[in-house]
């Protein structure tokens, strides 16, 4: 997905935020958007917002001394979910409800402002929601078919609802070889390979690194553990927004996203109305 003319705009704003969680400095905080604004000026269009944001957020994380200015953010995400996802687990949840939950955590996120405090009103309201897009029956016709599945996943908080989904898929397709994919370093409110070991994500697979910080999955940029892997595997769910704007660039019908489309771009780019949850194979 190449860059649309609010993803400048949105950069901006989280950088902003950026430099106020990462630091009480006003000198650095004004140094941190200063910074932002002299990478932004690099943006084309034929920038992927996923890695033009990136790579301005890094460059801000180094001026104002902080490598993870959203580790408090993130640990409240993750402690939130992590209570709403125990307490449904003791509830009686099929493959399709675990998948619909899987896509409803995609909403903590950091990007678009939003309270994790809000977790489980949230998740009761939107369970009654319908998928805009389902597809979802073909998504498990090609995982009876699979051996091998790779998972990547997004947000802090939204893991812990994978785990659910991964785990109704274990207990599905008892078959499938499981790969858990998740950021090499922190950037923004991403998981990264240590929240996933954290949260159990090992009991259901091979936990790995995309070997980059780079939000999404540039293929141009991730290592050559994780690129040899991404080649071999028979199905991909791809979690989130960052996912699809960088995926989305190649033709592969393995690639299957699971998402909320949180902003304009996203709802633009899929032709679903902003707020709409998907399950969407790639065409």
């Amino acid at each position: 997905m190449k860059v649309h003319y609010e993803c400048f705009a949105c950069a901006a704003s989280q950088c902003g935020k950026i430099v106020e969680m990462g630091t009480d400095d006003l000198e650095l905080r004004k140094k941190g958007v200063i910074e932002a604004a002299k990478l932004m000026a690099n943006i084309s269009e034929d920038s992927v917002p996923a890695i033009f944001g990136s790579e301005v957020f890094l460059g801000v994380y180094k001026v104002i001394e902080n490598d993870d200015p959203f580790r408090e953010y993130k640990e409240l995400s993750n402690r939130l979910a992590e209570k709403v996802v125990s307490d449904l687990e003791r509830e009686e949840i099929d493959l399709k409800t675990a998948l619909k939950l899987a896509i409803i955590g995609n909403v903590i996120d950091f990007a678009v402002g939003y309270s994790p405090e809000k977790i489980e009103e949230d998740v009761k309201a939107m369970l009654r929601e319908e998928l805009y897009i389902d597809e979802s029956e073909e998504l498990f016709e090609a995982l009876r078919n699979a051996k091998t599945l790779l998972y990547l996943t997004d947000n802090c908080g939204e893991i812990h609802f994978d785990r659910l989904f991964l785990k109704k898929l274990k207990e599905a397709f008892p078959h499938l070889e499981i790969y858990t994919a998740a950021k090499e370093g922190p950037i923004i409110n991403d998981a990264t390979v240590e929240d996933l070991e954290r949260a159990g994500f090992e009991e259901l697979g091979e936990v790995i690194s995309t070997g980059t910080r780079i939000v999404g999955v540039p293929l141009e940029g991730v290592s050559e553990e994780f690129r040899a892997i991404f080649e071999k595997a028979d199905v991909i769910i791809a979690k989130g927004q960052g996912n699809f704007e960088t995926l989305s660039e190649i033709e592969d019908e393995r690639v299957f996203y699971l998402l909320k489309a949180k902003c304009r771009p996203i709802a633009r780019e899929l032709g679903v109305p902003r707020g709409s949850m998907v399950c969407l194979r790639h065409r």
